[in-house]
């Protein structure tokens, strides 16, 4: 899975405005008008396909669900919510 925020240099928790303004700076960065690199224009389609998702709200909100399933924001949050989640009906039962 791509990681669309690492491709604009954001957390998860970036506004809008930060996600303008940080594609701006990336194609700029990327176009292979300006980059000679060889690995400009693929950068710079990840750039555009981040900026596509993370601008369109429901595309956000299934990429952002998406993501935390896999456990891309932070894994150690992530896996104590589940064990939470699993194991205190359990305990409450025990008690």
């Amino acid at each position: 899975m791509k990681d669309h925020y690492t491709a604009l240099g954001l957390g998860s928790s970036a506004t809008l405005a930060d996600i303008k303004k940080a594609f701006r700076q990336k194609a700029s960065q990327y176009h292979p008008d300006r980059n000679t690199d060889a690995n400009a224009p693929a950068r710079f389609r990840a750039v555009q396909e981040a900026y596509d998702v993370l601008t369109d709200d429901a595309k956000r909100q299934a990429y952002d669900d998406n993501r935390r399933r896999n456990l891309l924001d932070d894994p150690a949050q992530t896996a104590r919510e589940i064990w939470q989640a699993y194991f205190e009906p359990l305990r409450q039962s025990m008690r």
